[in-house]
């Protein structure tokens, strides 16, 4: 089983890249998070943002496998705390299904991506910039192990 992060824009700041590598390199090989960059479509001041939207949730959609298990994150989803976030991740990693976790671009995701998702997650009910929530995510997936594994990175 493994967990994939598909997540909209390519080209993102050092500082991005640098964040996400830091936190996946922590982790061991059975809870690391697969990076897969969908890139962004063109926007213009005279095309709708809706359309680029569709080609990138197209793409998207096209990297998820039938039996995958599809997580959208989403600033209207359910939130976890600290302590169910870790828990829920060991509950999919015990299920033995691929997970896909989607990060829509500058515009959100797509309709068709939040109706393939099995379920949607909100990592804060702030508005977070696309490229943060990569390494949100990343650090929360090396949390959520640490405190699963008793190490002493979490602190309650």
């Amino acid at each position: 089983m493994k967990f994939r992060l598909l997540a909209a824009g390519t080209r993102m700041p050092n500082w991005v890249a640098e964040g996400v590598e830091e936190y996946n390199k922590r982790l061991p090989g059975d809870f690391a998070l697969h990076l897969v960059e969908i890139p962004l479509s063109r926007r213009s001041k005279n095309s709708a943002p809706e359309l680029a939207v569709r080609k990138e949730s197209e793409v998207m959609l096209g990297h998820i496998q039938p039996g995958d298990y599809v997580i959208a994150l989403d600033v209207n989803g359910r939130n976890y705390n600290t302590v169910e976030f870790a828990q829920r991740l060991e509950f999919l990693q015990v299920q033995g299904r691929n997970v896909a976790f989607l990060i829509g671009g500058p515009d959100g995701l797509g309709d068709k991506c939040l109706a393939r998702a099995d379920e949607r997650w909100s990592l804060s009910s702030l508005t977070l910039p696309h490229p943060l929530v990569r390494i949100v995510l990343s650090e929360q997936f090396y949390r959520s192990w640490s405190l699963l594994r008793n190490h002493p990175y979490h602190r309650e």
